[in-house]
């Protein structure tokens, strides 16, 4: 398993460096997922899918979370999907997710039935779109009038501001466990600002061999 799966924070507690969305989640779980929408953007590595994953692991059990591309997202696919919601999870959370990435690749169709879809959302279904802020752009660029959707989703915008400190401590403690550590924190700080923030390919590169003396 690649490092960055074998680490992907597995609670909100685990979460490195986006206290400000985790709070915001968190305020919005005290009042209950369910029947719920979440746009999450931002820059790549910083957490989008963990965050959208979490949010799904809350209301669904494993087998009841459907992650899909946007791009795959056709009117049979789509109409596939309303009637499964329309049924409870056999499992102990027995609530149904799906995870939709780089949404900004939702064709006019697809936008058109979601929008149906998510004013009539049961109970016990979560929504979940993610994107980078640049594919957010560009689903506007591409003459889509996406601001109905948004209008229907909690959106949260991850923040890659002040991020290089916690990610260089949590990268050195993941190169510590697996015996891939020999610099000093400096060079892990210097790795993670190369990378541009994003974990996943820190973690690639110390896979790889790259903090080894």
């Amino acid at each position: 398993m690649m490092l960055y799966e074998k680490y992907r924070p597995a609670t909100w507690a685990d979460v490195v460096g986006q206290e400000k969305a985790i709070k915001r989640i968190n305020t919005i779980r005290k009042r209950g997922l369910g029947g719920r929408a979440f746009w999450i953007s931002g820059a790549s590595g910083i957490g989008k899918t963990t965050i959208a994953r979490l949010l799904a692991a809350d209301i669904a059990d494993p087998f009841n979370v459907q992650e899909v591309d946007a791009t795959d997202l056709t009117a049979s696919a789509l109409r596939t999907i309303e009637r499964d919601m329309g049924f409870f999870g056999m499992d102990e959370r027995n609530g149904r997710a799906y995870i939709v990435n780089e949404a900004h690749g939702l064709r006019k169709d697809a936008i058109r039935q979601l929008l149906v879809m998510l004013e009539r959302l049961p109970a016990h279904v979560v929504f979940v779109f993610t994107t980078t802020l640049d594919g957010l752009d560009s689903l506007f660029d591409d003459n889509i009038d996406a601001h109905p959707l948004l209008s229907r989703c909690v959106r949260i915008a991850l923040t890659n501001q002040g991020l290089a400190q916690a990610f260089a401590r949590r990268a050195r403690e993941i190169a510590d466990i697996e015996g891939l550590n020999g610099k000093p924190e400096a060079a892990y700080l210097r790795l993670v600002q190369r990378c541009k923030n994003n974990m996943r390919a820190v973690l690639q590169e110390i896979e790889s061999g790259d903090m080894l003396d």
